[in-house]
């Protein structure tokens, strides 16, 4: 599946005066190459919820997986709203923000190719198993979201600062 260019924006009032808006290619590469996400749903009520994991680039997309009975598979059935992020936690290098809503991935074929990735990405216990409309690991069955961004935000540090908007 071809990925979709996004429109690429400077926010200048967040950018130092000599700043240059990042490139979706080098944005991509590190959505690709993170090892660890940070998801953000909200509750029932509305109170946020932030939880850490891994997850896997494909496609254009974000594709995590998690227990059915897990607060973030419960937050995501009542709002499939999220944002997630990754980055440095150093003031230097690409610190990125993707939004988006999760959608659950059940075909067998898609599901295969995500595992496939996982498998390629990351040491066990990250090999799964499809069957069912889900993955299957060390913890038992796990639903697969997809996120395809609607905007990415990246945040630029070091010498100089940036703040690049992707809109999709």
């Amino acid at each position: 599946m071809a990925e979709k260019e996004p429109l690429t924006e400077l926010e200048p009032r967040f950018s130092s005066d000599d700043a240059n808006p990042t490139q979706w290619a080098e944005a991509r590469e590190r959505l690709e190459q993170a090892e660890v996400y940070w998801l953000s749903t909200a509750r029932p009520n509305g109170r946020l919820h932030v939880t850490p994991l891994v997850a896997v680039w494909l496609d254009g997309a974000l594709y995590f997986a998690t227990g059915p009975s897990e607060r973030k598979a419960r937050n995501l059935a009542h709002n499939s709203c999220c944002v997630i992020t990754t980055g440095r936690n150093v003031l230097e290098g690409l610190d990125l923000v993707v939004e988006g809503d999760a959608e659950v991935v059940s075909d067998e074929a898609g599901l295969r190719r995500v595992a496939d990735r996982y498998a390629s990405k990351y040491e066990p216990p990250f090999n799964f198993t499809v069957r069912d409309g889900a993955f299957y690991g060390e913890g038992g069955a796990a639903v697969v979201y997809r996120v395809a961004p609607t905007k990415v935000f990246g945040f630029g540090k070091g010498e100089s600062f940036s703040q690049t908007r992707w809109r999709f």
